[in-house]
């Protein structure tokens, strides 16, 4: 293989060469320019639409926290009232085991019925 002769370059072949390149990396930068405001518009319509959603969120976790803080203090005042019940039944427990019940007062009813009767006699 023969190896070619290359020719020497113009000037105003390099001139026209740099024209050309100059000319598409302007057509590029405006393409890319373009392209990163298409890119930049989109992505604030997402981040608005973001913004929408999770403040949407926040005042949901507003109200949502203020009923759980009421039932919180619900449930503490249920929980005072439970103790205060269980404490009035052992006090009606001990009560009732010092009292006689339906069958032994029948019982004693009728020991005393019986003694009086005697008595008398």
């Amino acid at each position: 293989m023969k190896k070619q002769q290359q020719k020497p370059i113009s000037g105003d072949a390099v001139s026209e060469i740099k024209r050309h390149f100059d000319k598409k990396t302007e057509e590029t930068k405006f393409h890319f320019d373009k392209k990163t405001e298409e890119a930049k518009r989109h992505f604030d319509v997402v981040a608005e639409g973001l913004n929408d959603k999770i403040s949407i969120i926040a005042e949901q976790y507003g109200d949502i926290k203020e009923v759980l803080d009421s039932h919180t203090e619900m449930i503490g005042a249920m929980a005072e009232d439970i103790e205060v019940i269980k404490l009035d039944i052992e006090f009606i427990k001990g009560d009732l085991k010092k009292k006689v019940n339906y069958e032994e007062f029948m019982a004693l009813e009728r020991r005393v019925s019986f003694m009086e009767s005697k008595a008398r006699k």
